[in-house]
Parts: C-alpha cells; sequence; structure tokens
C-alpha cells in the first residue's frame, strides 16, 4: 500500500497539482490486482468547469481517473449512477484512501459517499422489473435449444449480467456489472453464488444449460416467474418523426 500511495502523490503532484484529494481504491488496493489491473482513482478539485475521466500510464501502472469537484461527483453518483442501480463511484469513495490525506473538501465528499451508499438504490418500478423478467425470459429461451455453440455462448454472456442485475434490483440490493458481479455476489449470497458459477461454466465449457435456466427459473420465481404471454410495452406518443 505504501508503494501505491507514493505513485498516486507524484500522480497528484504531476498532473493535478490545483486538486485537494486523491482517493485511491481498487483491486490493487485491496490486494487483487493483477499486472493488468488498473490504478483506480477519483481525483476531486475544489471546483471545475465539467468533469471528465481519463486513462492513461505512469510509471508502469494503467490508471483510470475520474476527476470530479464535489458538485459533480454528487450529480454523477445520484443522477446517473443511483437510477441504474449501480454506486462503484461510491464505493471507491467511502471506501477510498485520501492522498495525500484527508480534508474538508474529502470527508464531505465520503459523507456524501457513504448516504448514498446507506439509502440504497431505488426500488424498481413495475414497469422496469416486468422488463427485465422478460429480457430473461427470451433469453432462457434462447439457450434451451439453441440454433448453434455460437448462439448460446452469445446469449449466456448477456444473460450472466442480466440474471445477476435482476436479482439484485428485485431484492432492493446495489447491482453489479461485469467483472464486479462474482464477488458481489459471493459477499451478498454464497450459497447462490456458488451455483451461479456452477451453472454458467458448464453453460460455457460444455453447453449445458440445465442448471442455469433452473437457477433463472428461481430467482425469477419469487417474483413472478417467466413472463412472455401478455407483455406489452407502449411508446410513448412523443416517439413519433413527421414523413419528410
Amino acid at each position: 500500500m505504501e508503494d501505491l500511495i507514493k505513485i498516486t502523490k507524484q500522480i497528484l503532484d504531476e498532473r493535478y497539482p490545483n486538486a485537494d484529494v486523491i482517493f485511491l481504491s481498487g483491486s490493487l488496493l485491496r490486494g487483487e490486482g493483477t499486472p493488468y489491473s488498473d490504478l483506480d482513482l477519483v481525483v476531486i478539485f475544489e471546483q471545475l468547469p465539467q468533469a471528465w475521466r481519463e486513462s492513461f500510464n505512469f510509471q508502469g501502472y494503467p490508471v483510470e481517473a475520474f476527476v470530479h469537484d464535489p458538485e459533480t461527483f454528487n450529480y454523477f453518483i445520484h443522477e446517473l449512477g443511483r437510477p441504474a442501480g449501480l454506486s462503484a463511484m461510491s464505493y471507491m469513495v467511502a471506501e477510498g484512501v485520501e492522498v495525500p490525506c484527508p480534508s474538508e473538501i474529502s470527508r464531505s465528499v465520503k459523507r456524501i459517499a457513504a448516504d448514498l451508499i446507506a439509502a440504497g438504490p431505488p426500488k424498481l418500478s413495475d414497469e422496469d422489473e416486468r422488463k427485465l423478467r422478460y429480457t430473461i425470459t427470451n433469453l432462457i429461451d434462447d439457450i434451451r435449444q439453441p440454433r448453434s455453440r455460437e448462439e448460446l455462448v452469445a446469449s449466456g454472456a448477456e444473460l450472466y449480467g442480466a440474471l445477476a442485475n435482476y436479482y439484485f434490483r428485485a431484492n432492493g440490493l446495489w447491482s453489479a456489472v461485469n467483472k464486479s458481479i462474482p464477488r458481489k455476489l459471493g459477499k451478498t449470497d454464497p450459497e447462490l453464488y456458488s451455483r451461479f458459477c456452477e451453472g454458467f461454466e458448464e453453460l460455457f465449457a460444455g453447453g449445458q444449460s440445465d442448471k442455469v435456466i433452473m437457477l433463472a427459473e428461481e430467482i425469477l420465481k419469487r417474483h413472478g416467474g417467466f413472463l412472455f404471454d401478455g407483455y406489452k410495452r407502449e411508446a410513448s406518443p412523443a416517439c413519433r418523426k413527421p414523413l419528410s
């Protein structure tokens, strides 16, 4: 950790000399990094014209930086992250190490992040919940008897994220995407995580879909089960473009 803090301090001095603080977080800080893991940073200025995100290499480390002031950070986590049920940047700040040291601004931003995490994601609307179930139902039908191995893998890859997202959101939990899914699922429900991994491993490695189908049926059953017959989704009346 001392080396990571030292490198982060150098990044602060060389690239963001006017920033108030950098929150250092991510897999490298947790001791779970690989040679290709990013150094994840949230850089906070007192005030900026706009926020930005950038990637660069620094002393052999790939770095991913999210650059904000308190108001832009507050906007991104509340107006973009929370409606989608995602809180990754909030956790980066809440669990991150403040470099070079805590300040009034950094403590304020940490409180904003912690309050959002504690509040939890918004409840799924009935329409959104039905849409997610309908999507999963279609993907399950696609893997029951796929036309080819390639289509099985493609449908299974989409189902992996969709099923995990539905489980989290339908149970009022913060969701996860991509590689963070197994880590969050393992912390939330170790028994479900074990069956989730086993089912998708059999699907991808051997083309066997039975366990994944049973798992999806179990997860959706608690909230109404598979959904196809009778599903209807109306477009807004504004979805109209006059013919030229």
